[in-house]
């Protein structure tokens, strides 16, 4: 058996009958060349063929005087974690998000393994689609990436002769306190990681400290901690309910954009949904006057495992109190640049402290209530890198990878991405009680990412750009409408 580490245990301490606690991705796959009909009902005779799993597929939860431990379970049982399914008539992709709205509701029973993986079949353009749920406390979002594309190839042929997603043998990780925005452990996740820490490495933490204070002190608009983020529509209780959403975005046109700022494809995503979140809050009349706070998790694994959680975050305005997109994308920019000169000082360790401290005002106020108007934070938004050239799984070509992360208390909406080589895929998970109407979102994304676009017009005879100018920059290809929207 092998005890959980302090964060991968938090996650299951933290699941309640509201607030499943696992993440999961929907992937959209094509069948090649002269497919036969049945395709997908012969792939899974030869999935349903598999006797066997690895790590972390095969490890079971047991409890021993309340401490969480993993251990090898000897009965993999596939019946129970892979399922086929078929999609409603007419089987749009309206149908698709609705199942996996359902699906990502449900918790995962404890007594077996932690995850379930659903073959879908029925889309009336003949693609099917996969999605796979893993409980958080296995791995984080970078892990399971890395996992999923080990058992996809490069090569059609070569996808053939793959073995499915849970017989992937895994690199084991070393196990640390990682801090989340979460008032009851970022703390103590500060004050374990700063007794293990040598002096010589506290100093450039203190440092940091010493320079967030200044900040504060100067107020300077590019540094954000926890707590200081406005209380907004996306800050209170979550029901058991969700609503998933999904869009690919062209990646060589949010690219143009990144070029034409000199910043990075992330701060130009972090632009296009401060735009898309502003509009969506005015249409509710729930627009705070004070910029919305988004918690940004960064990557600190140093090698290529993929097991446990290894995350630190950091925090971002998105510039929603600004109704120029050039002033947002701008402000969005310093910030983020602000963010990464100061992580760049620090190693792994050092910037997993640092993020805890970054959490301690917030989780004060959460428990003091010393001002009211202000939480932690508004939105989680993740950008996960992923594959780089065209993957093929089980001979279909993937054409869509789209997450479906966590929703709790005082945080109904989380969007992330994962980056491909010709699309960023976004998947927005929300409250379907609390967050009314959240596919508008998409569109929105969309139009605040035309809005950066004519930003980028050379200027004219007039400051404001004719529709014939901004036509050519707001088309985009057959291929790029929505690819999944929910009503």
């Amino acid at each position: 058996m092998k005890k959980l580490g302090f964060i991968d245990d938090t996650f299951l301490r933290f699941e309640s009958r509201r607030q499943p606690l696992h993440i999961g991705t929907l992937m959209l796959f094509e069948p090649q060349g002269e497919a036969p009909k049945d395709f997908v009902s012969k792939l899974t005779e030869r999935l349903r063929q598999s006797n066997m799993a690895a790590a972390p597929f095969n490890q079971r939860l047991v409890v021993r005087r309340g401490i969480h431990y993993w251990k090898e379970t000897k009965d993999f049982d596939l019946a129970h974690h892979f399922v086929h399914v078929a999609l409603p008539k007419p089987g749009r992709i309206r149908e698709l998000l609705a199942m996996v709205s359902r699906v990502h509701c449900g918790h995962l029973d404890r007594a077996y393994p932690l995850w379930r993986l659903y073959l879908i079949e029925g889309l009336e353009d003949g693609r099917f689609a996969v999605y796979i749920k893993v409980h958080h406390a296995l791995m984080d979002g970078v892990a399971g990436m890395r996992l999923l594309l080990k058992s996809m190839s490069t090569n059609l042929d070569t996808s053939l002769e793959l073995p499915p997603p849970w017989e992937v043998p895994t690199k084991k990780s070393r196990t640390r306190n990682l801090p989340v925005p979460s008032p009851a452990t970022g703390s103590l996740a500060a004050l374990r990681s700063l007794a293990r820490e040598h002096v010589n490495s506290v100093i450039p933490v203190l440092k940091e400290v010493r320079s967030n204070i200044q900040d504060i002190w100067n107020r300077n608009p590019d540094f954000v901690f926890g707590g200081q983020a406005p209380r907004s529509l996306f800050n209170q209780k979550v029901s058991a309910t969700r609503r998933f959403a999904a869009q690919s975005y062209s990646t060589p046109r949010i690219k143009a954009v990144a070029d034409h700022y000199q910043t990075t494809m992330n701060d130009v995503v972090l632009a296009m949904c401060g735009g898309a979140l502003r509009r969506y809050l005015m249409d509710l009349h729930e627009l705070p006057d004070r910029p919305l706070v988004a918690a940004v998790p960064v990557s600190v694994r140093r090698d290529n495992s993929e097991l446990s959680n290894e995350i630190s975050f950091t925090f971002a305005h998105l510039g929603t109190h600004l109704s120029d997109a050039l002033q947002r994308m701008v402000a969005i920019k310093n910030c983020m640049d602000y963010n990464k000169a100061h992580l760049r000082k620090l190693s792994p360790d050092q910037s997993l402290v640092s993020g805890a401290i970054k959490l301690l005002p917030g989780a004060l106020n959460a428990i003091t209530g010393f001002s009211p108007d202000s939480v932690l934070g508004n939105v989680i938004i993740s950008h996960v890198p992923g594959p780089r050239r065209t993957m093929y799984w089980q001979g279909a070509k993937l054409c869509g990878l789209y997450p479906a992360s966590l929703v709790v208390d005082y945080g109904a909406l989380n969007i992330t991405l994962i980056s491909r080589h010709d699309f960023v895929d976004v998947g927005i998970i929300a409250c379907r009680k609390t967050v009314p109407q959240m596919q508008r979102l998409l569109k929105y994304l969309e139009d605040a990412l035309v809005e950066l676009e004519d930003t980028m017009q050379p200027p004219g005879p007039s400051s404001t750009p004719t529709a014939s100018s901004t036509s050519t920059t707001a088309q985009r290809p057959a291929k790029e409408t929505t690819v999944a929207l929910e009503n």
